[in-house]
């Protein structure tokens, strides 16, 4: 009867806890990936570039409140969408989406957090071998970018093998994806640049910081979050 008490207890604990929406993640159709209580009365979406050196800092600066104060609460869901740059960019998207759902945005994390190394290689890089990447096929080449800036190093440190890693840089399905994104971020949607923000469908007027995106957050949830 003690260890049934015990474990009624436990069950009670777990269901009042709740859960932990930070561990909720899936992908749309058209290819973004969604964190959060599908049901969050705040839906943040962020166009990001992983050449942007402010995303990179947006991602510094919220990672953890935002996970924290609003994701795992079911006050806010996060979801990202592709706005491609360049093919160090491109490169760097396809490898964030290797593993699916479940390794997203840990890789996304993964790839901001270093983004000064591996993109302060690629001045270099393509100075001297622009002419080579042109000639290549399109997935030889996002191949050659990715061990030639080390992308390839930041996934292997994630567990992921040489065969996964060019497996997803030659996702035709992932590449599509990312390109139709990218052309209804930059042509249709007409963003003014990286990072940009939507909170419930409106456009986050004003610089791309997380202390601006929480004020957003606060004024549509209408209640102050500490």
């Amino acid at each position: 009867m003690r260890k049934l008490g015990l474990l009624l207890g436990a069950l009670a604990l777990v269901a009042a806890v709740g859960p932990n929406w930070v561990s909720s993640v899936r992908v749309q159709p058209y290819g973004a990936f969604v964190m959060g209580k599908p049901a969050a009365p705040a839906k943040l979406v962020e166009y990001l570039s992983y050449t942007c050196s402010h995303c990179a800092q947006f991602t510094a600066e919220s990672g953890v409140p935002l996970k924290l104060n609003y994701v795992a609460k079911g006050l806010a869901t996060v979801e990202v969408r592709n706005a491609v740059r360049d093919r160090y960019d491109f490169a760097a998207a396809l490898l964030a989406r290797c593993g699916g759902a479940a390794r997203f945005f840990g890789n996304s994390e993964a790839l901001f957090a270093t983004q000064t190394v591996w993109l302060g290689k690629a001045g270099d890089f393509e100075t001297a071998n622009s002419e080579r990447l042109g000639k290549l096929p399109m997935n030889d080449s996002l191949k050659a970018i990715a061990r030639g800036v080390g992308l390839d190093a930041i996934m292997k440190a994630r567990g992921f093998t040489p065969v996964q890693i060019d497996a997803c840089l030659s996702d035709a399905a992932a590449q599509k994806l990312v390109v139709a994104m990218t052309n209804e971020a930059w042509s249709v949607r007409k963003i003014s640049g990286t990072p940009s923000f939507l909170i419930n469908g409106k456009t986050v007027e004003g610089p791309g910081s997380w202390a601006n995106v929480e004020n957003g957050l606060k004024a549509a949830l209408a209640v102050t979050v500490k």
